[in-house]
Parts: structure tokens; sequence; C-alpha cells
């Protein structure tokens, strides 16, 4: 017997709160970021794990455009998994009743929900596919809610096989009425939370402009690299370290989401490097300075080298760490001699220099990246989760 009346109840019961978990741990994340600071988040398979700093998967979820609805009308949009934790709470409740009933739960009330388990399925599938292919990594707290939406269907095949199995029995039957009050009951148990959240999240537009300007001016033309989008609209200073995480995450983001061919971009190098950064005591990217030199010496190909950089930045940070020449040996075999010889050349040390005095002069936080729309900062919480409402508020010309 695939599955009698009691057992598929328990397993529909189980993936509903291990579904109902997973979501409200990623809803959790969202909504603490609400006080516009830097938290950490829950990235695990272990359903109550505790949240922490190194989560950059979840984290690059959590900033995507799928990660929630209404972002350029909400600070941070409605998050997906507020659908999830309404919809989960739902198959609990009616796994539950399913559960206490057992064989006398009625034939519609099985078959409702054989079908029912359809649907977080058939969007698990869906956000599974983006991330792959829209993200190229996968999130722990997100393929917990795929696995749980995967064993409710399960549970829904079991209903239906308890159903040949125990075609003996007779159960109660229902009309047309309560199958779509079901469906209604899951609909609303799924757009109740959102709603709730929506009403709830506080204006930011105050502190959109509350982080700050450029107090000097750009230095001599030359200096800062140009990275001019195709249809460029907005002028932008970026300071980036192209072995940071975070600057790889919010250059790629920028770049999928269309953003970045709208911006006309002066990029100042700012490597978290204490090799060639006075800023610091020790490196926080080691290898980063000398990256940072082979992105100047691109030229009209340094938007191809800081790419590149951010492609191979795994690879990349462990030469670092290993020695400087192994470092050079994978610029040299990927951009050849000339670009080598030119990272090491005098000119290019002093170039760098000039970048770090720029971002030194205008005390940039010593932290990548570090975004500038005009002169205005973006403060850093509204270049992440904030950044499609901070942008449709102060460039909306941009999001076109």
């Amino acid at each position: 017997m695939f599955g009698g009346s009691r057992t598929f109840a328990v397993v529909a019961l189980i993936a509903s709160l291990l579904g109902l978990l997973f979501a409200a741990n990623s809803t959790l994340d969202y909504a603490s970021h609400l006080d516009r600071r830097l938290h950490d988040v829950h990235c695990s398979f272990i359903p109550g794990a505790s949240a922490t700093a190194e989560a950059e998967p979840c984290r690059v979820a959590m900033y995507s455009p799928y990660s929630a609805l209404f972002k350029e009308s909400l600070w941070g949009g409605v998050p997906i998994s507020l659908f999830a934790l309404g919809a989960f709470t739902f198959y609990a409740a009616f796994s539950l009743y399913l559960l206490l009933l057992a064989e006398r739960a009625p034939l519609g009330a099985v078959r409702f929900f054989s079908l029912a388990s359809v649907i977080p399925f058939l969007v698990s599938a869906l956000m599974f596919a983006i991330s792959l292919l829209k993200l190229g990594q996968l999130c722990k707290t997100c393929i917990g809610i795929y696995i749980a939406s995967a064993l409710l269907l399960v549970s829904g095949l079991m209903g239906l096989s308890s159903l040949g199995n125990e075609a003996a029995a007779p159960r109660p039957r229902t009309g047309l009425v309560m199958p779509l009050a079901w469906l209604l009951a899951l609909g609303l148990s799924s757009l109740v939370p959102a709603v709730v959240y929506a009403a709830s999240v506080p204006d930011e537009r105050p502190f959109l402009t509350q982080c700050g300007e450029l107090k000097l001016a750009e230095p001599k033309q030359g200096e800062l690299l140009t990275l001019r989008g195709a249809r460029a609209v907005q002028p932008a200073l970026m300071f980036e370290d192209p072995l940071c995480p975070t600057c790889k995450a919010f250059h790629e983001r920028l770049v999928n989401e269309g953003i970045f061919e709208r911006l006309d971009t002066k990029l100042s190098l700012f490597p978290l490097d204490s090799e060639c950064n006075w800023m610091l005591n020790e490196p926080l990217h080691p290898g980063a300075c000398i990256v940072a030199k082979a992105v100047l010496c691109g030229g009209d190909q340094a938007r191809q080298v800081l790419e590149w950089a951010y492609t191979e930045q795994t690879e990349l940070a462990n030469a670092g760490k290993a020695s400087a020449g192994a470092l050079k040996a994978k610029i040299r075999q990927r951009w050849g001699d000339t670009l080598a010889r030119c990272v090491d050349d005098r000119k290019t040390e002093v170039r760098l220099n000039q970048h770090l005095h720029f971002a030194s002069d205008n005390s940039v936080p010593v932290s990548t990246p570090q975004v500038y729309l005009g002169k205005r900062r973006l403060c850093d919480e509204d270049s992440d989760i904030g950044l499609r409402y901070t942008l449709s508020q102060l460039a909306p010309e941009v999001l076109k």
C-alpha cells in the first residue's frame, strides 16, 4: 500500500511544517532589514539553524529582483516567502484536519488536497529554475522550501493512492461548495500575510538622501575608469574591489537587471588589500591590489578585465593567498605579456594610488561597494535590498 489515510496526512503535515519553518526564516531575514541595518541571514538546510554572516548565496537571492514583488513601489518589496508562509500554514492546518479524520475524511477533501499539493511544487520548480539560470547559485533556505514542496506533492500522490486502496470503505462526499471554499481559504491564507506586510512597511523616502555627498570633485580626466553603458542616462560613481564577493554580486545584479547599461559609470578601484591600501592594517582580500592594477591596465578592455576577475574571483583569490607570482601568472595566461608587464609598471602603481587618495579625500567608508548617483552617496542598505525602490525615487529613468 503506497499510503494509508493517516500515513499521507502525517507526511503532508511534516512537509507543511518544514516549508512553514523555512519560509518563516526567509521572511524574518527580510523583515529584519527594515531597520536599515545589515543583519545575519538564515542559510542552512537544517531547520531552525541560527542566522549567520557567511550566507552569500542567500544574500544574493534576497537582493535579487526575483525575491520580492513591487520592489519599485515599496522599499525592499513584498517578499515571495510571505506567500509561501501563508500557503504552508493552510497546508499544515488542512493536513491536520485530514490526519484527525483519517478514513472519515470526505472524498472531496482528499482529492482537493492532492490537487492543491501540486501548486507549491510548480512554484518551487519555477524558482529553482530562476536560481540556476538567472542567479547561478542556490540558496539553502530556498532549497529547504523546494524540498518541502516536493514532499508535499508526494503526500498528495499518497493521498490519491489511499483512495484506491480503501475503495471498499466508503467516505463522506462533498458537493462543489466545500472545494471552492477550501480554494478560497488557500488563496486568502497566501495573500493575507503579504497584505499585512505591505501595509506595515515604513516610509523610507526621508532616509534615501541621508548618507552624504561626494566632498571633492572627480580627479583630472583619465585617472578614474569610464564604464559607460550602451544606453546611459545617469552619471554614477562606484568604488569597487575586484576580489570583493559583494562587489561581484552587486555588479552582476546591475548587469542582469539591465541597470548597468543605463549608467555612465566612473569606477574608482578600492582594493581592500593592505599591500597598497594604507587604510587597512591587514589584507581583507589578498591580491586585490594586483588584480586592480590589471583592471587599470585593461584600457579599453577595462570592463572585460573587471568582469573576468569577478567570474574567476574564487580562483584568483586563492592564487592571491598563495603568492603574488601565482596571481600574476593567471593574469598573464589570460591577458598576455603586455598587460602583465603593465601591472608591474611604476605608473600603474601611481595611478592606483590616486584612486585610493580619491577615496580617502572623500572619506569613503573602508568597505565595498560604495555607490554614488551623481554626487549623492547611496546608503549601503539602499544599494542592496532597497536598490530598485531607491532608483525609482532618485533616478527613475534608469529603470525604464
